[in-house]
C-alpha cells in the first residue's frame, strides 16, 4: 500500500484558487488549524469554504480569501460569536449561504453518495428558504406526498481534517468524544487531506481503541501530515484542550496584529510564538 505522507505545504502547493474546499471539525474543536495556517502563508484565494465553522472561517474570512461560504454556524465555542468571520461578513466581504446543519449534513452525504441532492424535512416552514432563494422542494412520489426541501450535494474539491492517529496509508482514528463528520467530509471531495498528532503503524491504531474509531478510511483520503498540536488553538479531545488564552487574543485583537505576532513565518515560528505568549501570561 502506497506511503501517502506528506507535509502541510505541500498539501497547500496541491490546492488552487477557486476551489470548493471543506473544512472538517466543529467551530473550535478539531480543526485542521495547522493546515489552515499553511494555507494562510499560500496565495490561494478566491476560495468557497464548506465548514462548520469555527476560527478556520473567520482566518480565512479576515485575511480576504473566501469568495463564498456555505455553513449552519460560525462560532468559538466557548465565545459565541467568532468575531473575525462577523466583521468580514458585516462588511460583505463574501457571499453566505446559511443552513440548517442538518441540511449541511445531508448536503455531505448526497455528495458522498454521488447524488445531486437528497430531501429532508430540515428548512421547511424555516427563514432558510428565504435566505436562499436558490433552494428548491420535491414532492414525495408516495401515497404520502408529504413536501421536502431538495437539499443539493455539497461536492467538494478538496476537504482538511484533523484527527488524533492516522496511518501512513490514510486511515484516521478519532478518540474524541465526537466524529464532527469528518468522514463526510472526505467522501465528498476530490482529494482529501488528514493532519493528525502522530502517525502509528496500522496495528497499533486498534491496539488500544475499539475499531469504530476507524472514522476515516485509507480509500478517501490522498496525503497525511504528521502535525503534533495541529488543532491548536482548537482542541483536540482527549489529546488537549481547547487553549483559551490564545483563543481570547484572537477575538480580541485586530487581524492584522495577530497575524503578525502569531502566523508570520513558518509552523515552527507559530508554536514558538505561542509559548513565548504564555510566559508573558499571569
Amino acid at each position: 500500500m502506497s506511503d501517502k505522507t506528506t507535509t502541510a505545504e505541500q498539501v497547500v502547493s496541491r490546492l488552487r484558487s477557486g476551489m470548493t474546499l471543506g473544512i472538517g471539525g466543529w467551530g473550535s474543536r478539531r480543526k485542521p488549524m495547522a493546515l489552515v495556517r499553511a494555507l494562510l502563508r499560500s496565495d490561494v484565494t478566491d476560495l468557497t469554504i464548506v465548514s462548520y465553522g469555527g476560527p478556520d472561517v473567520g482566518m480565512l474570512a479576515a485575511a480576504g480569501r473566501v469568495r463564498k461560504l456555505v455553513t449552519p454556524f460560525v462560532t468559538l465555542d466557548s465565545i459565541p460569536l467568532e468575531p473575525h468571520y462577523r466583521a468580514a461578513r458585516e462588511r460583505g466581504a463574501f457571499d453566505l449561504m446559511e443552513i440548517d446543519e442538518a441540511m449541511f449534513m445531508w448536503g455531505l452525504h448526497a455528495a458522498a453518495n454521488r447524488l445531486p441532492f437528497l430531501p429532508v424535512r430540515a428548512g421547511i416552514g424555516s427563514d432558510v428558504m428565504r435566505v436562499n432563494p436558490g433552494l428548491r422542494t420535491v414532492t414525495s412520489p408516495y401515497d404520502d406526498g408529504e413536501t421536502f426541501v431538495a437539499m443539493p450535494a455539497l461536492r467538494l474539491d478538496a476537504a482538511l481534517v484533523h484527527v488524533n492517529r492516522a496511518d501512513r496509508q490514510g486511515n484516521g482514528q478519532y478518540l474524541g468524544p465526537d466524529p464532527y463528520f469528518d468522514d463526510l467530509f472526505c467522501e465528498a471531495a476530490d482529494t482529501a487531506y488528514v493532519s493528525c498528532e502522530r502517525i502509528v503503524d496500522t496495528a497499533e491504531l486498534t491496539k488500544e481503541a475499539a475499531p469504530q474509531t476507524l472514522l476515516i478510511k485509507r480509500h478517501t483520503v490522498s496525503g497525511v501530515v504528521e502535525a503534533p498540536g495541529g488543532a491548536h488553538f482548537t482542541s483536540c479531545a482527549p489529546d488537549y484542550a481547547r487553549d483559551e488564552h490564545v483563543q481570547r487574543e484572537y477575538a480580541t485583537t485586530p487581524w492584522e496584529d495577530f497575524r503578525a505576532r502569531f502566523l508570520d513565518g513558518d509552523e515552527q515560528a507559530y508554536q514558538s510564538a505561542v509559548q513565548a505568549w504564555h510566559k508573558e501570561q499571569p
